[in-house]
């Protein structure tokens, strides 16, 4: 019945489309049976070549002009925003609605006899004219589709190439260009076709010498048909020709023989702590965050939406020097754009990389990349063997190694890393966080890890900032902020699952429900109201612990058990770590006194 419904589905669709097809095809396969049949084609008509060469000249002189100012508005149209970029890109639509004799026409009133550019510049009967007619007609296919191309390329491939040296410039052409060249030979082609067939601006600014349209209305008007074929024949000809040239697939082969130099492996660098003080505001997100580093290896912490990654593009300088102070071993960096922090790699979230350039070209794509350092780390991270392999022909784990090396063959002294492992399946996440801290302790390097992973965090940190809405919500050594989370907040976000209310109760004691427990402080009032938590591996089961406990529910995970275990009556607590031999049901717990955390909460 699924398939009988898909069919009965695609049914009108396929007659609609199919009139249309047939609407159009027609007229082609008349005219083609007539042509074969004919013995006047009017091939031989005086001034056809001439009217051919004098269309395929302008169209190319006028695609070239296109081309070479059109590319450029159409790159700033895609990248800006506003009123002028709107009205701008209004104003190159509107010869796409404009019937091309009006088009003539609004070109007559600039450059037309009489007029101070018509002055100087005779454009009537000039091949000048009929370029100038073609290109005001013509240029909006080539600026409508590059434009469009353009917006698609993903910001953050331009971030990258600017983390990795290249300016505006060398952006455009290393990066736009290639991502958008398809689209862009596609709207060329379209242009130099529209160029080519176009009339009525032609006729109202120039009208000679003749252009194959003009030449063929001409031939129209004084023998009717007859001698219209071979005009026909020459323009339907040659849009066959721009037609299969726009489908075809191109692709640019590097050569696989490239001498690539041997390993060389990198100094070891003193790695500095990192010390920022960032106000930034990216629309209704307001960020304010301040931190004083006293280690080189410093992970960021947070939920999603919490301004993780725009910490690190503050860092990295992407927001320009507005967000505030950022040094590195007392080293101000705010003021120094991102193209010129050579000593400072950046490695975004996505596995981001250039999707038209090998894994060798990739890694020596930033500027100062050094060809024996990338063949080190391309080495280093296991990725040897596959350096004329593009990102579409890599692995996940693969592509992430590529981002790695790519920012390291610059050989900086701070690694920026915005969740790099978060995409990836777990036993290739696992893997890759140990290859980087092992990458930690080879190059000495300092590292800002920004992720929403604690463990990750406490595997490749020594400190950790907590940030929560935009702003600090604890930081630390990692082992101060595991043992003592600030608040409720900051405990969950550090995956610990037991947090329950409570009230204090005199001598560093609290009840929670039915149960007492010893706390480590007893700074809070008889009767306050406070949040606990512990743990899940810091609970003692086994032994002559000080509660008679009940397990729940128990799963064996190999090297390690989890289990729930009730406190009481309705007090359940989540357990991890090796259950005591012969442990069914029924045992004893401990919660020790210093394991246990507290914080204030509002009553209610």
């Amino acid at each position: 019945m699924q398939v009988i419904g898909k069919h009965w589905r695609q049914g009108p669709l396929v007659v609609l489309g199919g009139l249309l097809a047939l609407y159009l095809a027609v007229p082609l396969v008349t005219f083609v049976v007539r042509l074969a049949g004919s013995r006047q084609t009017g091939f031989s008509q005086a001034g056809l070549f001439g009217a051919f060469w004098t269309s395929a000249l302008a169209a190319t002189i006028s695609t070239g002009i296109i081309a070479l100012v059109g590319i450029p508005l159409a790159y700033v149209l895609a990248r800006a925003k506003g009123p002028v970029s709107t009205v701008v890109g209004f104003l190159v639509a509107v010869p796409l609605a404009l019937p091309p004799v009006m088009a003539g026409i609004l070109l007559i009133y600039v450059a037309g006899p009489y007029t101070p550019i018509g002055n100087v510049i005779d454009f009537s009967n000039t091949l000048a004219g009929i370029v100038l007619a073609q290109t005001f007609v013509a240029s909006p296919f080539l600026v409508v589709v590059a434009r469009a191309a353009f917006a698609s390329v993903d910001p953050n491939l331009y971030d990258l190439a600017a983390s990795l040296g290249h300016r505006e410039m060398s952006r455009f052409f290393r990066v736009a260009l290639p991502s958008a060249s398809e689209s862009i030979r596609a709207g060329l082609l379209l242009a130099w076709l529209r160029a080519f067939g176009e009339y009525g601006a032609t006729v109202i600014l120039a009208f000679h010498p003749y252009s194959l349209p003009v030449f063929t209305e001409l031939q129209f008007e004084s023998t009717g048909l007859t001698t219209t074929e071979a005009p026909t024949a020459l323009a339907l000809g040659l849009a066959v020709v721009v037609v299969l040239l726009s489908r075809a697939r191109w692709r640019v082969y590097h050569s696989r023989a490239e001498v690539r130099p041997r390993p060389s492996a990198p100094p070891s660098v003193a790695g500095a702590p990192l010390a920022f003080d960032l106000h930034h505001r990216l629309g209704n997100f307001n960020l304010r965050l301040g931190h004083d580093g006293a280690s080189r290896r410093l992970a960021i912490l947070g939920p999603s939406g919490s301004g993780k990654t725009v910490t690190l593009r503050c860092l990295a300088g992407l927001y320009g020097p507005v967000p505030g102070s950022v040094r590195y071993g007392g080293e101000e960096l705010s003021q120094t754009p991102t193209e010129l922090r050579r000593g400072v790699g950046y490695v975004p979230q996505g596995s981001m990389l250039f999707p038209r350039l090998t894994v060798w070209r990739q890694v020596l794509f930033g500027t100062g990349a050094d060809a024996g350092r990338a063949a080190y780390w391309l080495e280093r991270l296991g990725l040897k063997g596959l350096e004329d392999r593009l990102p579409s022909e890599l692995s996940g784990g693969q592509r992430q190694r590529v981002a790695l090396a790519q920012s390291l063959s610059r050989s900086p002294r701070l690694l920026l890393l915005d969740e790099p492992f978060s995409a990836l399946d777990a036993p290739v996440r696992t893997e890759l966080r140990h290859e980087l801290r092992a990458l930690q302790a080879e190059t000495g390097i300092s590292t800002v890890l920004v992720t929403h992973d604690p463990e990750e965090a406490a595997l490749l940190a020594d400190e950790i900032v907590v940030i929560v809405g935009g702003e600090v919500a604890q930081a630390g050594r990692r082992e101060e902020v595991f043992a003592r989370p600030a608040s409720k907040e900051v405990a969950r976000l550090l995956g610990i699952s037991n947090l329950f209310p409570g009230r204090a109760e005199p001598a560093g004691v609290l009840t929670c429900g039915q149960v007492r427990i010893a706390v480590p402080t007893s700074q809070f009032l008889p009767g306050a109201p406070v949040w606990w938590s512990i743990r899940p591996d810091r609970i003692v089961l086994g032994g002559d612990g000080a509660y008679p406990v009940e397990i729940v529910e128990m799963a064996d995970l190999g090297t390690t058990s989890e289990a729930y275990v009730r406190f009481g009556d309705n007090l359940v607590l989540h357990y991890r770590g090796r259950l005591p031999d012969g442990v069914i049901t029924a045992v004893r717990a401990d919660l020790p006194a210093e394991a246990v955390s507290v914080w204030p909460r509002e009553a209610g």
